[in-house]
């Protein structure tokens, strides 16, 4: 009972190109497809993908678990149509205080001024580099200007927040990307690469590294000792700095005994921790006649038997391990 206690703050997130929601004291994440059967409207998605009733049905039956925050998240969400209606549905729901909203950002100008018309309270910008051939690179074809041009129009609005994600490579992607919030009222956050997915070929810098480096280029920082959102960042702000720098150190310093977040894929799947495969086929009971009492227990023991934590570096049992891309589970 106490373990259901301690997740009973939950954030639920997906895979749909891009929507996620948070319970009480937590979050929930839905992602959306990147493919272009995303672009359509609605109604036109491939049926394996849930539809926007459906996550709004999820969602309430959320509230009564105590959820009360909604992350909606990727692959990119914004290539899927609606995605603003879909952020007005969600923060309709009596009992939801938060939708909020990852990106790549390359279509957030467009699209920045209806989102925030329909009660998007934050965006998380995710930028890895300023080079423009390296972004273009990494990204498989993104142009970093756009990226920028989405996150200035964010800026814009006074009551967003704005949060720019960085997973680094190299120390001159570290100081730049830092010094983003040097003239912006901005947070700059640092994410230790996770080994999921193509993640595993990569190594990623991690966060003491990340502090040395930035302590050396700018010099003394402030401990930032209250507490910030909703997940398990932890800030400190230069002298002569607007904004904020986080560390997002889930390697280094394992936060899995505060985690408060579970996800639902595009698909309608439901998982309770990032590194492991097993989770609760929502869809399926969505789609064959399953009432919300059911699905709420079952969302109820997905959140009883979240693990207690990853185990990144050790070897894991088989199918337990997700073998998806961080894209495709919300990551």
């Amino acid at each position: 009972m106490n373990k259901f206690k301690k997740m009973m703050s939950v954030t639920l997130a997906g895979c749909m190109a891009a929507s996620a929601l948070m319970m009480s004291a937590g979050a929930v994440n839905i992602p959306a497809d990147t493919s272009p059967a995303y672009m359509a409207e609605d109604s036109q998605v491939t049926t394996h993908i849930l539809s926007f009733e459906e996550i709004e049905r999820v969602c309430r039956i959320g509230v009564r678990l105590g959820i009360t925050k909604i992350k909606l998240t990727g692959g990119e969400p914004l290539v899927r149509r609606g995605i603003p209606d879909l952020v007005g549905k969600l923060k309709g729901i009596p009992g939801i205080d938060e939708v909020t909203l990852t990106t790549n950002g390359i279509l957030l100008k467009e699209q920045i001024n209806e989102l925030v018309s329909n009660g998007l309270a934050s965006v998380n910008i995710s930028i890895d580099t300023l080079d423009e051939r390296r972004y273009f690179r990494m990204t498989r074809g993104g142009d970093i200007k756009k990226a920028l041009e989405g996150m200035e129009s964010a800026l814009k609005y006074p009551d967003l927040k704005v949060k720019v994600n960085c997973v680094p490579f190299c120390e001159e992607d570290c100081i730049s990307l830092a010094l983003l919030a040097k003239k912006r009222k901005i947070d700059v956050r640092f994410i230790e690469m996770m080994p999921i997915g193509n993640g595993k070929n990569f190594n990623g810098k991690m966060s003491e590294e990340i502090y040395k480096l930035l302590h050396n280029e700018f010099g003394d920082y402030e401990i930032y000792k209250k507490r910030v959102g909703n997940g398990p960042a932890e800030y400190i702000r230069f002298h002569n700095f607007d904004g904020r720098i986080g560390f997002i150190s889930a390697l280094s310093h394992k936060f899995c005994y505060k985690c408060n977040r579970i996800r639902l894929t595009s698909e309608g799947f439901l998982k309770p921790c990032l590194q492991y495969g097993n989770g609760t086929d929502v869809r399926e009971m969505l789609r064959n006649g399953a009432d919300d009492s059911l699905i709420e227990e079952k969302m109820r023991e997905a959140v009883f038997f979240k693990p207690d934590g990853h185990e990144f570096g050790r070897s894991g049992k088989g199918e337990e391990i997700e073998t998806k891309k961080m894209s495709q589970i919300g990551g």
